[in-house]
């Protein structure tokens, strides 16, 4: 039953990770056609805007190691915004070669976070992030900037919001088209959610290059999205069957299942250009690829009744 809520946008696009955060820390090696498959899958679902892989060095995230062999057997999906992430300059190398237009570099709030991840301070990672971003612009590539640990560090616990922000105006100012707020141990609530936006309002991040990446480690990531979406956030990340974690901060669980975000939006009236049936076969059918079921409650309850 659908009935619209006052003062929420009648459109969210939502940018589904599930085929390069989802799979990126699976133990055992996704083939590369079953990638594909699922990006296919997931753009005939309706879905226009599919992270596809992330051209970092094999040694760090082994299962995304078949970049250059997955992009071209996805790149000319018709309607279809494929971003790639680049964690240098020589990821982005990688990516423009193979035409890649969307590209989204990977910085953290926090220091901890920063060493985990990328092996360098906050300011350090910037300083290498402003000549890829600089030079993505120049080559005529959208780029996205992901900040995680927004909301919460498993080292540093309570991450003020001036330092959120500090970070966040630097991917802006060197030149990031949208950027991602993450949530990236699933801790945040929706309060904190609508202090953070008002913070970055303040200081001249307009709500319209925001997004929200969630975690739904304590059962909050569709909460917190709500709250984002009063605020007038109208990009939300979402992994197809709530598949994905964090391979650097060990704390972290799944992301905010696709499906469970289309179903709480169409309960509200907003248009995502998803059709919720084909999205949920698409996650059973990669959920038999891995060998377990999907953990987003949407799939399990619309799949149990076709049963």
């Amino acid at each position: 039953m659908v009935v619209p809520a006052a003062d929420l946008p009648a459109r969210v696009r939502i940018h589904e990770v599930g085929a390069r955060d989802g799979l990126q820390n699976e133990k055992s090696t996704v083939p590369t056609e079953v990638k594909a498959e699922f990006i296919r899958r997931l753009a005939d679902a309706g879905l226009t805007t599919i992270e596809a892989t992330s051209f970092v060095h094999p040694k760090w995230v082994p299962q995304l190691a078949d970049a250059e062999e997955l992009f071209p057997l996805v790149r000319d999906l018709p309607g279809v915004d494929l971003p790639v992430l680049v964690p240098n300059g020589r990821g982005l190398d990688r990516a423009l070669a193979l035409d890649a237009n969307r590209v989204a570099v990977f910085a953290s709030a926090t220091e901890s976070f920063a060493k985990a991840n990328l092996n360098r301070t906050v300011d350090e990672s910037l300083a290498v992030f402003a000549p890829v971003v600089a030079r993505a612009k120049d080559e005529g590539a959208h780029v996205r900037g992901y900040l995680s640990m927004c909301f919460g560090d498993p080292w540093e616990g309570e991450v003020p919001i001036a330092q959120v922000v500090r970070v966040c105006r630097a991917l802006v100012d060197m030149g990031c088209d949208e950027l991602s707020l993450g949530d990236t141990i699933g801790v945040a609530t929706p309060g904190h959610v609508l202090e953070l936006l008002s913070a970055l309002n303040e200081q001249g991040v307009r709500t319209n290059v925001l997004g929200v990446h969630f975690h739904d480690t304590y059962g909050q990531a569709l909460s917190n999205t709500l709250a984002a979406l009063q605020h007038g956030v109208t990009t939300v990340d979402a992994s197809a069957g709530g598949l994905g974690g964090c391979p650097f901060a060990k704390s972290a669980t799944g992301n905010l299942a696709t499906e469970d975000l289309v179903w709480m939006l169409r309960g509200l009236g907003i248009e995502t250009g998803v059709d919720l049936g084909r999205l949920v076969a698409t996650s059973v059918w990669m959920a038999e690829q891995l060998g377990r079921p999907s953990p987003s409650r949407t799939v399990r309850a619309l799949s149990h009744k076709d049963q």
